[in-house]
């Protein structure tokens, strides 16, 4: 299974670009580190997170802070993480972040 996401600033409505964006795997309470990437200037990675992810629990972890703070606007998250199940293998995984300074949604895409 392959893995990307994006990041959308729906206060300014534009791509979130240089978002640090980290992929851990979950295993109990453990958790080990699989990838990091920066988001680029559409908001996106270069290439996907992960290009082969077995069935199991992971995390992604987007560092938004430091992306408000560039900007100058008080926010209330500092990091996003967003834990989520892959179930079957040979799938593709998109998870979009939608954020504001106050607030974020996500989802699975395609």
């Amino acid at each position: 299974m392959t893995l990307s996401t994006h990041v959308l600033d729906t206060a300014r409505g534009v791509p979130a670009a240089g978002i640090a964006v980290t992929l851990f795997a979950i295993k109990g309470s453990s958790r080990a580190l699989l990838a990091q990437a920066l988001t680029n200037a559409d908001g996106r990675m270069d290439k996907p997170l992960a290009a082969e992810l077995p069935a199991g629990t992971y995390e992604l972890v987007f560092a938004v802070g430091p992306y408000f703070a560039r900007r100058r606007v008080t926010a209330f998250y500092a990091d996003v993480p967003i834990r989520f199940v892959v179930s079957g293998e040979g799938e593709h995984c998109h998870v979009p972040l939608l954020l504001s300074p106050w607030g974020y949604s996500t989802y699975r895409g395609s």
